[in-house]
């Protein structure tokens, strides 16, 4: 899917992750193995769209350790 694509998606619905107590990252799956990630403290904010293909490389740098503070 596009990144286009992703951005056209409808997020109206909540994710099933949120807590709903505005302290959390919401985690929605999209079409094709899509995330969009949202900051449930700055709800007003676009959420951030990855593509299946971003989403696998973001995993994998994080378990090989090369995402460090």
């Amino acid at each position: 899917m596009a990144k286009d694509d992703l951005y056209a998606l409808d997020l109206s619905q909540k994710s099933s992750f949120s807590t709903g107590d505005g302290a959390c990252v919401e985690v929605t799956h999209l079409p094709g193995g899509a995330v969009a990630i949202r900051d449930s403290k700055n709800p007003d904010r676009e959420a951030l769209r990855f593509s299946a293909a971003e989403w696998t490389a973001f995993r994998r740098g994080i378990t090989a350790g090369e995402l460090q503070g």
